[in-house]
């Protein structure tokens, strides 16, 4: 039996519910992420490019935009076990440029920027209640990388409640298999995988 065989028998990958008030979820294209002076960074601008044109989209017709950033207070450094295995993610202090969103993603004033500890965009911090306020259904989520943040963000997103899709051209990582094999996971179990054609033209039509 193939692993797509696999899968569905197991009823896995079913198409996931759109409805009609979607909020776009860009996660953690900070320049510690997408500068590549960063050691923790990769090549992101195709992904920020085509996450823009959503972002703009959604702008336009009164859904929000929301941007996430992983940033720590240095006495936090000692404290958090994720910190002892990802050690690279130590250099994200509060107030440095690595935190900042990077500018190629098109951030507007109007956004909500989210700040968290860890890989989930939703643990600890203000997203659901942002999302919960807007009158979200469905969540569009960006951003890096593909294989941490973005695959625990979809996770959670799912958890609380929300239907999710996610561009695959909008997602970026440092590794071309774990992107892959998180992708091809994500569209069995959490998520609708798709590009930011298939969301643009969504988005237009609401």
């Amino acid at each position: 039996m193939s692993q797509e065989q696999t899968y569905k028998a197991a009823g896995f990958g079913a198409t996931v519910p759109r409805g009609t008030r979607p909020a776009i979820v860009v996660v953690d294209f900070s320049y510690g992420f997408t500068d590549l002076q960063y050691p923790t960074a990769s090549d992101a601008a195709a992904q920020m490019a085509a996450t823009k044109r959503l972002c703009d989209i959604a702008r336009a017709k009164g859904f929000p935009v929301i941007f996430t950033t992983i940033a720590y207070h240095p006495g936090e450094l000692e404290l958090l076990p994720w910190l002892k295995v990802a050690t690279g993610m130590r250099a994200l202090i509060e107030g440095t440029r690595l935190v900042e969103i990077d500018a190629a993603t098109g951030i507007q004033p109007g956004d909500a920027i989210v700040t968290k500890k860890g890989a989930s965009s939703f643990f600890g911090s203000t997203l659901a209640a942002l999302l919960a306020g807007a009158g979200t259904d469905t969540v569009v989520v960006c951003g890096a990388t593909t294989s941490g943040c973005v695959r625990a963000t979809v996770v959670d997103a799912v958890q609380s409640g929300f239907n999710v899709l996610v561009p695959a051209d909008c997602c970026a990582d440092r590794a071309q298999a774990p992107h892959d094999a998180n992708l091809y996971d994500m569209g069995q179990k959490y998520a609708d995988v798709t590009d930011a054609e298939d969301v643009a033209g969504w988005l237009d039509s609401l």
